[in-house]
C-alpha cells in the first residue's frame, strides 16, 4: 500500500514575506486601528445621551449600513476601474471626512445626529474600500497562500479591535474624543502613501469596462447560479446576526454590568483581539485537523457559550478570560469564509462577488447591532444575551443540513476553450438578444449521463452571461440534442468567449462534448430588426 503524503498547510505568516503584501497589510492594519479608535470615541461620546443603548448600537449600524447601499455598486466599479487608483481616491475622501469630524468635535458642535451622519460617510468609504482591497489580494499572493492571507486579514481586523480601543480608552480619558478622530484621519493618509508606493503591473483589460447596469446584473447572476457562493452567504448570515450581540452590547456590559470605564472596555476588546491572534496562529493546524464544516460548528458552539457567560456573569476577570475563545471563534469563522470566497471567485467578477459577501456580512452586523441594541433597551441585557446564545446554537444545529461547500478542488484559472465565432457579418456589441444553439449527437445509451452533465453546464452558462437556458430533443432525430441559451447582447457573449470561463467550466464543457459522437455544431442567432 502506498502512503498518501499531504502537503503541510502554509504558515499563517508566509504572505508577509511578499513585500507589496506586507506594505499594504500594515497600512490596512493602521487604518483599521484608526477606525476602531473612532468607533470607541463615538460610542463613549454618546453614553450620557438619553436612549444610550440604541444610540451606541447605531454607531456600529451607521458605520456598516452603507455596505448594504453601496456594496454591490462598489463591486461593479472595482471590477471596471483601476483598483489601485480607486483605493487612493476613496482614502482621500475618508481623510476629508475625518478632518471635518475632528474639527467639529473640537469646536463643540458635534450633536448625536451629526456624529452618526459623519460616521455614515466614513462607512461609505469603507463600503468601497473593502471589496476593492480584498479583490487585489489574489494579485499579491499566489493561490496556495490565500487562506493564510485571509487569516492575516482576520489578525489585522481583530488586532485592531484590541489595539484601537485600548489606545482610544486612554486618549478619550486624557484628551477627549477629538484626539482619536484626528488619529483616524491620519491613518487614511498613511494608506494613500502605501498605495502610491505599490507599482501595480499591467492588467488585462479584456473587452474593456462593462456597462454599469449590465455588470451589476452579471454579478447577481454569478452569485445566484453558484451553489458554493450561496452556501457561503447562508452560513455567514446565520452566524453573524446573533454573534453581533457581543460586539453591539459589549460597551454596555463594560459600563453597566462590570462597572468599568473606557479603559476597561478597551481591555475587554483586547481579550477578544488576543483570542483572534492566538486562533490565527493555530489556524494551519486547525485546517489540517478539521474540515471547514466541523470548524464552523465548533466555533459556533464556543461562541454561544461565551454569549451565555456575558449574560450571566458579573465578574470582570471571568468575562475577560471568556472573551479570548470568543475572539478565536470569531476569527476562525471570518477567515475561513473569506478565504473560501476569494478562492472561488474568478478575476472578472471577484470584486462583485466579494461585495455581495460583504453586503451579507456587514449588513448582518448593521441589522444585528441595531436589533440587539433595541432588544437590550426593551427587555434587558441578560435576556438579550441569552436569546443570542440560543440563536447561535440553533444556527450550529443547521450545519449538518447545510454544510460548507468548497472550491479548493476546482480549477479557477481563466480559460478560453471556445473558438472565436466565424460570422458572415460582425454585429455591434450592443446587438441582441443573442440565442446560441449548440447541437450534439448523443446515442440513447449516453443520454442519461449527458443530461446529468448538462445540469452543471446550465449553471455555468447562467453564471457567465446567459439569462435563459434549455436543452431539447429533436423530434425528427432521437439522437439529436440541442442546447439553447439566451445572452442579452453580442458584447456579453463575446465576454464568455474572452475570459469569463474558468478551468472548471472548461472541464464541464469538455465532458458534454465527449458524450457527443460528432463535434457539436454551434450557431449564433442574433435578433434581427423586424
Amino acid at each position: 500500500m502506498t502512503a498518501t503524503i499531504t502537503a503541510p498547510e502554509p504558515s499563517t505568516w508566509a504572505p508577509l514575506r511578499i513585500g507589496v503584501f506586507r506594505l499594504l497589510w500594515f497600512a490596512v492594519l493602521g487604518s483599521q486601528i484608526g477606525t476602531w479608535m473612532q468607533t470607541v470615541g463615538a460610542q463613549w461620546l454618546l453614553l450620557d445621551e438619553p436612549n444610550a443603548g440604541t444610540l451606541v448600537s447605531l454607531v456600529q449600524t451607521a458605520g456598516t449600513l452603507p455596505v448594504l447601499l453601496l456594496g454591490l455598486p462598489a463591486g461593479v466599479v472595482a471590477d471596471s476601474l483601476d483598483r489601485r487608483r480607486l483605493l487612493i481616491g476613496v482614502q482621500l475622501f475618508q481623510l476629508a471626512v475625518g478632518v471635518a469630524l475632528t474639527a467639529l468635535t473640537l469646536a463643540g458642535e458635534m450633536s448625536p445626529a451629526l456624529l452618526l451622519t459623519l460616521t455614515f460617510a466614513l462607512g461609505c468609504g469603507m463600503a468601497v474600500t473593502n471589496p476593492t482591497y480584498q479583490s487585489v489580494i489574489p494579485e499579491l499572493v499566489p493561490r496556495p497562500l490565500i487562506p493564510s492571507a485571509a487569516s492575516l486579514g482576520a489578525i489585522s481586523m481583530n488586532s485592531a479591535r484590541a489595539i484601537g480601543p485600548a489606545i482610544a480608552g486612554v486618549l478619550v480619558a486624557q484628551a477627549g474624543p477629538a484626539a482619536v478622530f484626528g488619529i483616524n484621519a491620519a491613518t487614511f493618509l498613511i494608506f494613500v502613501v502605501a498605495l502610491l508606493l505599490w507599482r501595480r503591473g499591467p492588467q488585462d483589460e479584456g473587452a474593456g469596462p462593462e456597462p454599469f447596469v449590465a455588470a451589476l446584473r452579471a454579478g447577481g447572476r454569478y452569485v445566484r447560479y453558484s451553489p458554493i457562493m450561496r452556501r457561503l452567504l447562508l452560513r455567514s448570515s446565520v452566524f453573524v446576526v446573533p454573534a453581533m450581540a457581543l460586539w453591539a452590547l459589549l460597551p454596555l456590559v463594560a459600563g453597566r454590568r462590570l462597572g468599568l470605564g473606557a479603559s476597561g472596555y478597551g481591555l475587554l476588546l483586547a481579550a477578544l483581539g488576543i483570542g483572534a491572534v492566538l486562533g490565527a496562529l493555530v489556524m494551519p493546524k486547525i485546517r489540517s485537523a478539521l474540515s471547514g464544516t466541523a470548524m464552523l460548528a465548533t466555533a459556533s458552539v464556543t461562541y454561544a457559550l461565551v454569549l451565555t457567560i456575558l449574560g450571566t456573569v458579573r465578574t470582570p476577570a471571568v468575562v475577560i478570560v471568556a472573551l479570548i475563545p470568543a475572539g478565536t471563534a470569531w476569527m476562525a469563522v471570518l477567515s475561513s469564509l473569506n478565504a473560501e470566497v476569494q478562492l472561488l471567485l474568478p478575476h472578472w467578477v471577484r470584486a462583485r462577488g466579494l461585495a455581495t459577501y460583504q453586503v451579507v456580512f456587514f449588513g448582518g452586523q448593521a441589522l444585528g447591532s441595531l436589533a440587539w441594541g433595541v432588544l437590550a433597551d426593551r427587555i434587558g441585557l441578560v435576556e438579550a444575551f441569552l436569546i443570542a446564545a440560543a440563536l447561535t446554537l440553533a444556527g450550529a444545529a443547521t450545519i449538518p443540513l447545510a454544510p460548507l461547500l468548497t472550491s479548493r478542488h476546482l480549477n479557477r484559472d481563466p480559460a478560453t476553450p471556445w473558438p472565436e465565432p466565424q460570422l458572415t457579418h460582425q454585429p455591434e456589441r450592443d446587438a441582441g438578444p443573442v440565442v446560441v444553439e449548440v447541437t450534439y449527437i448523443v446515442p440513447a445509451e449516453r443520454e442519461a449521463e449527458f443530461l446529468t452533465a448538462m445540469s452543471a453546464v446550465r449553471r455555468s452558462r447562467l453564471r457567465t452571461g446567459a439569462v435563459q437556458w434549455g436543452v431539447f430533443r429533436a423530434g425528427e432525430n432521437q439522437d439529436r440534442m440541442v442546447e439553447l441559451y439566451v445572452v442579452p447582447s453580442w458584447g456579453e457573449h463575446l465576454r464568455q468567449h474572452g475570459g469569463r470561463l474558468t478551468g472548471a467550466d472548461e472541464a464541464l464543457d469538455r465532458r458534454v462534448r465527449e458524450l457527443s459522437t460528432t463535434p457539436p455544431v454551434v450557431t449564433h442567432l442574433i435578433a434581427a430588426d423586424s
